[in-house]
């Protein structure tokens, strides 16, 4: 009873504590952008882990990694992910091994695949978080855009009033076209790499009437005021929508863990519970019991992934 509940509070912890973290690194990023504008960082010297971790970071496959961690918005480098992922790997070989009575090598296999399919899951909830985190600052970006045309600034420097206001990631995205626009490429040109690095319906809307606008002319202001308070009322009926659909997403969680803990309990009040899993038919068993509780999982959240 001692390990499944050991077994079932490490799984928790371990996940409010890559939230917390997430959250963190969110925060720590935000401050070090503002305290490198007040001061003039000094050169730090580098132990030799990080030093590897750098030079890993370089390498072809750290940056295919690095684009899933910037799709996902985690602020870690491809070195810093897969180190947490050693680090688990190794305390949830030693909790399995403790609860299972299995040798290490079976258990780090065990524990290789729980934390591969955890892998697997955290990148699929937080799928395109990045551009999402982007949608939900457009309308502040359109109003402010709206606000400095209006005073009469031109659309440069709109831009920059952007990238100095508003927070991580449009300050980081805006500024960029801004630098850009400084080094000499044209306006369209820098607005079609923002829509190539942004692949969002919302994103392409105001690309293009941003460029029509300084084609065609007209009132600028005025679009932009109109498109912010339709992205404003899209943005209240998305949170209602989530508020209405947050008890099936829970439920999605609850169902696939509730199996695995009433399996560790069993297996802890019953001596050899677990012993036929480890044969032919009961390892074909765990298999299609977890394959059909991942379908399971992502068939609940895509009913309750409903778009505006």
């Amino acid at each position: 009873m001692t390990g499944a509940f050991l077994v079932g509070a490490s799984v928790i912890l371990f996940l409010i504590g890559m939230m917390y973290l997430l959250d963190f690194r969110a925060q720590k990023k935000l401050w070090k952008r503002k305290v490198t504008t007040w001061f003039t960082a000094t050169g730090k010297r580098k132990s030799a882990i990080v030093l590897l971790g750098d030079r890993f970071d370089q390498s072809k496959y750290a940056k295919k990694m690095e684009a899933k961690l910037r799709k996902a918005n985690i602020g870690l480098t491809p070195s810093e992910f897969y180190g947490m992922l050693i680090v688990g790997a190794m305390a949830l070989t030693l909790v399995i091994a403790n609860v299972l009575g299995s040798s290490l090598l079976l258990s780090l296999v065990i524990a290789g695949a729980l934390l591969w399919v955890m892998q697997i899951i955290l990148f699929s909830l937080r799928k395109n978080k990045y551009q999402d985190q982007l949608n939900q600052q457009l309308a502040e970006i359109c109003r402010m855009l709206s606000n400095a045309t209006r005073s009469g600034m031109t659309i440069q420097q709109g831009i920059d009033l952007v990238a100095r206001e508003m927070n991580y990631p449009a300050s980081e995205e805006f500024a960029r076209v801004s630098q850009e626009m400084r080094l000499g490429v044209d306006f369209d040109r820098a607005l079609i790499k923002l829509q190539d690095r942004v692949d969002s319906r919302d994103f392409k809307l105001f690309i293009a009437t941003l460029q029509i606008q300084k084609r065609a002319g007209g009132n600028l202001s005025e679009v932009l005021e109109e498109m912010s308070m339709t992205l404003e009322e899209r943005k209240i009926l998305q949170q209602t929508i989530k508020t209405m659909t947050a008890e099936q997403k829970y439920i999605a969680w609850i169902l696939p863990l509730m199996p695995i803990f009433i399996v560790f309990v069993m297996n802890t009040i019953v001596d050899g519970f677990l012993e036929p899993i480890f044969t032919l038919v009961g390892g074909i068993l765990v298999t299609i019991f977890l394959v059909c509780t991942i379908a399971t999982f992502f068939l609940i959240r895509k009913v309750t992934d409903i778009r505006v």
